[in-house]
Parts: structure tokens; C-alpha cells; sequence
């Protein structure tokens, strides 16, 4: 399967690179950057510490998108949103790893995914989307007797807040629950806050360092705690994810799709 990469010369362009050229069945076809990139023109493999692959990086996607069978991107919101549309004209395989997508934007991907093969997750790990599908059915099981609270931690550089895989846990407790997250997360705790109302879904955001990512999320009782954890150690775990869903969808019809179609877990 040929794969190019959307914002192929930052941090998970270049391990992308280098999983992809790893990963039997897949190929580097070719790798995205914003206009006015110093990295427009360099070699991929350079790029991602590999060696020359005779590959350059370009800024124009749709001569990209005709000669791929698909892309993988983990970019902004803005650019994902050009890629999507972009993709259901070159009828690819467009996995999406992009977080702080607005409702408005999850409403076009999913026009796109009538004539694209769209994979779209918060986190694309194995460990995180087996995490969700145990949030959902603890949060189901324990009921309202306890409260929810979903902690997450990132690197210093990490621009969108809460992560995109804190909104996914968040929303599988809220699904496990019966309830829509949007009208019960609590986004910011300040001042003088009164008790907490029962059945809302908090969230909590770190910043510092080098994290690759933290998320925990807890369910507290009366005088019990319950914490399902999960600790990134390596961005590697989310390209060898993202790759995973890329080659799933290869052979799928057109359609909107997720990790946990990808990977057979509810």
C-alpha cells in the first residue's frame, strides 16, 4: 500500500516515516508540508534518520492524493479538513490522528467519508482503545454512585486541550452512562464552585515536559476508588496504530470508520 504523510517533517511525520518503510505490505509514496516549509524538498528518510529514500516533500496534495492509495495525517484541524475533502475526490484512504477537530469539522469528515475510506480515533494505540472500551462498561456497571474524573498529561508543545484521547475516554463513560457529554463535562474548576452535581463527567489537563502521553481515568466512590490508566512511552505506538488502520481500510468500501472497528473491540 503506497502512503504519503500529512506534515511529514514534524515529530510524527518523521516516525511515521520511518514505521511505514518497516512495515511489510506498506511504502513511503510521499510526504506534506505547509508552504513556505524550509523542509519542502527534503529527502523523507533523511528527514526521519533512516537514509535517503529518493522521496521529496511536497506541498501539493491533490498531485499527491492521485498517485496513493492513501494518507495518514496528524496535523491541524484546518489542514485535515482540506485533506478529507481532498481524499473523497481521489477516492483514498484517509486515517485521520488529528485532535481538536470542532463539531462543524466532524460533520465534513464524515461528508468526505461518502467517497473516502475515513479512519478517525482520539488516540490511535491499541491500549488506549481497549482503555475506552473498559471505561464505557465500567461506567455502565458503577452508575452514579460514582464520579468521573478523566486526568490527562502531554508535553509542553501539545496545543489542544483536553487531548483528543481525554474527549474519547470521556465519551465512552458518557455512552456507558446513557448521557451526552456535551451537556455534562466539566471543562475548568475555579473559584468558588459549589459541591459537585451528580453525573457530571470532569476533566483535568497537564502540561510539562516531554510526556507522550498520560491518561487515567477515575471513578470514585464512597470510600473506593477505581483508576484505569494508560501510559505512552513512545509515539511509535501510535504510528504502528495508525498504519494498522490504514492497511484495514485498504480493502473496505467507502465509509467512515474508527479504531475500534479497526481493532474488533466495543
Amino acid at each position: 500500500m503506497k502512503l504519503a504523510i500529512a506534515g511529514a517533517a514534524g515529530r510524527m511525520g518523521r516516525v511515521l516515516t520511518r514505521i511505514i518503510h518497516e512495515t511489510e505490505g506498506a511504502a513511503v509514496a510521499g510526504g506534506l508540508e505547509h508552504e513556505g516549509s524550509p523542509h519542502l524538498g527534503a529527502d523523507m528518510g533523511t528527514l526521519a534518520g533512516i537514509g535517503p529514500l529518493g522521496i521529496e516533500v511536497t506541498s501539493d496534495p491533490l498531485a499527491l492524493l492521485t498517485r496513493v492509495d492513501g494518507i495518514i495525517d496528524f496535523t491541524i484541524p484546518k489542514a485535515t479538513l482540506e485533506l478529507a475533502a481532498l481524499a473523497a475526490q481521489a477516492r483514498v484512504v484517509h486515517v485521520i490522528g488529528t485532535t481538536g477537530i470542532d463539531e462543524k469539522g466532524e460533520a465534513a469528515i464524515r461528508a468526505a467519508a461518502r467517497h473516502a475510506r475515513i479512519v478517525k480515533s482520539g488516540n490511535m494505540s491499541l491500549g488506549v482503545n481497549l482503555l475506552a472500551a473498559l471505561v464505557k462498561r465500567a461506567a455502565a456497571t458503577l452508575g452514579e454512585d460514582f464520579d468521573i474524573e478523566v486526568l490527562e498529561m502531554h508535553h509542553r508543545h501539545k496545543i489542544d486541550a483536553p487531548s483528543g484521547t481525554a474527549l474519547m475516554l470521556g465519551q465512552a463513560a458518557a455512552e456507558g452512562r446513557n448521557i451526552s457529554l456535551k451537556e455534562r463535562s466539566v471543562r475548568a474548576r475555579d473559584g468558588h464552585t459549589g459541591a459537585r452535581p451528580v453525573g457530571d463527567i470532569g476533566f483535568a489537563t497537564l502540561r510539562g515536559g516531554s510526556v507522550v502521553g498520560d491518561h487515567t481515568v477515575i471513578f470514585a466512590g464512597a470510600s473506593e476508588r477505581i483508576e484505569l490508566s494508560h501510559k505512552a512511552e513512545s509515539r511509535d505506538i501510535f504510528a504502528r496504530g495508525a498504519v494498522k488502520a490504514a492497511l484495514w481500510a485498504f480493502g473496505k468500501k467507502e465509509g467512515y470508520y474508527t479504531m475500534a472497528d479497526v481493532l474488533g473491540v466495543e
